[in-house]
């Protein structure tokens, strides 16, 4: 047993050692990697920036542990008043996560600042950071944006995007969190 132990341990010593490396054959196109910041809350026990697993989590407990604003948008497609959230007209460099569960939903470089009010961008992060189902709401036809992972209101998608993808991520603020490059 103790053998096991400490070979576990040594494996992981050697996996936490190579977390951000990248490496390639030619050392002309080799870069490195930074690795994310990353955030902690911990009075939300399913808030992960590394976790990509989908997670199925009652309304009931997440009212435990959203703020009753985030709650509103997140769980009850609530959407928040245009030029109100913050980085709507922000440029800074970073990454953005679900404020209800941290998972990886854009990089600033899919970001674009829009006449709409509200965190626009052009390109999610990868096919599964984000679902997409019909909203008939208020009369309107729209496609809503939700995290891929815990399935919260992010905002809606529309085709009147900039190139290369012409679409139109409009994130309510208020379900992202921001975490700026460091260097």
């Amino acid at each position: 047993m103790k053998k096991q132990l400490i070979l576990f341990l040594a494996l992981n010593s050697l996996l936490f050692q190579a977390c951000g490396q990248t490496t390639s054959s030619n050392s002309k196109t080799s870069k490195t990697t930074p690795m994310k910041e990353v955030l902690h809350k911990p009075e939300n026990p399913y808030y992960s920036n590394t976790d990509t697993q989908k997670i199925t989590i009652p309304n009931s407990e997440w009212k435990k542990v959203l703020s009753p604003d985030l709650y509103a948008v997140a769980r009850e497609a609530d959407t928040e008043r245009a030029f109100t959230g913050t980085m709507w007209n922000s440029e800074t460099k970073g990454t953005y996560y679900c404020a209800a569960c941290g998972y990886l939903l854009f990089q600033s470089n899919q970001k674009f600042v829009s006449s709409c009010g509200w965190p626009s961008f052009f390109e999610q992060e990868n096919k599964e950071s984000i679902t997409f189902k019909a909203d008939n709401s208020y009369g309107m036809q729209r496609i809503e944006a939700n995290c891929g992972r815990c399935d919260s209101h992010l905002g809606h998608l529309f085709d009147d995007g900039p190139a290369p993808t012409g679409k139109r991520y409009c994130m309510n603020a208020i379900s992202l969190d921001f975490v700026p490059n460091t260097k």
